[in-house]
């Protein structure tokens, strides 16, 4: 479709920037969620790889909004990949040293990519409207308004580091989000809004909940697994003890720190 004017095409390449900006909040709490844990070099990395990789998606998502949203259980799929992603960027980090950094930096982009794809199913469909079919102009959209978002993504994950409750409230914002999605399914919306409109805000905060409360217990089980010890504070037995933890406690009973060898003069 042709605009009558440039000053129609501003404006539509306006308000393609403005709604996605708008709208797109969580997904920067997402990015900075996904990046918190890695080390300062490869943040910038995962920042562009993963903003990169949302730009693509989400243009080609928005050349088939309309379809998209019309599939039932889409919605319902989408709201449990995004509950598990919430839960897991509330897992501690993993400070092991086995895995290598390329792994997660991998990982972090994997994680930046789908959750925002999966978040933006429903922001598609005013960026379609605002594109009117042309394909290049919401690609632009797109593009000026990454660095806008990966900005605040960046804002918001210092403050992540500093204040580490905030983590928690970008994991229960995800549950929130989660639950939104799955009560904006076209195969339960009808009945939602004619039988039980007290769902439209009981499931997100449902899956607020959810989110926090399943990321602190698996924090918890991880914990406790890497100190041996089980579920009542005792002392775990050999065969659920993390791998390698058993020789670093036979090393530390047989010489503990500041003891010295016994040595022949010991036996006199």
């Amino acid at each position: 479709m042709e605009w009558a004017s440039g000053s129609d095409l501003l404006i539509a390449l306006l308000q393609i920037a403005a709604i996605n900006i708008v709208l797109s909040g969580d997904n920067a709490v997402v990015i900075a969620l996904a990046c918190r844990s890695l080390p300062p070099h490869q943040q910038r990395k995962a920042f562009l790889l993963g903003g990169l990789g949302v730009v693509v998606l989400m243009a080609i998502l928005t050349a088939f909004a309309s379809y998209l949203l019309s599939l039932p259980y889409l919605e319902l799929g989408g709201s449990l990949v995004l509950l598990w992603i919430g839960i897991k960027l509330l897992l501690p980090a993993d400070e092991s040293g086995q895995v290598k950094q390329s792994e997660h930096l991998l990982d972090a982009v994997k994680t930046i990519i789908i959750a925002d794809i999966v978040m933006s199913l429903d922001n598609v469909l005013g960026m379609a409207g605002a594109a009117r079919g042309h394909i290049p102009m919401l690609f632009v959209g797109l593009v000026i308004t990454i660095p806008l978002i990966l900005f605040c993504s960046a804002v918001i994950m210092r403050l992540m580091q500093r204040f580490p409750f905030l983590v928690v409230l970008g994991g229960a914002l995800l549950g929130y989000v989660a639950g939104e999605m799955a009560i904006g399914d076209p195969s339960i919306r009808v009945w939602i809004a004619a039988h039980a409109r007290i769902l439209d805000v009981a499931v997100p905060i449902a899956g607020a909940l959810f989110v926090v409360g399943a990321g602190k217990l698996l924090a918890r089980r991880a914990g406790r697994k890497a100190a041996g010890l089980s579920r009542d504070g005792q002392k775990m037995p050999r065969r659920e003890r993390a791998p390698g933890q058993e020789k670093e406690e036979a090393k530390s009973t047989q010489h503990p720190a500041g003891s010295r060898r016994p040595g022949p003069a010991d036996a006199l």
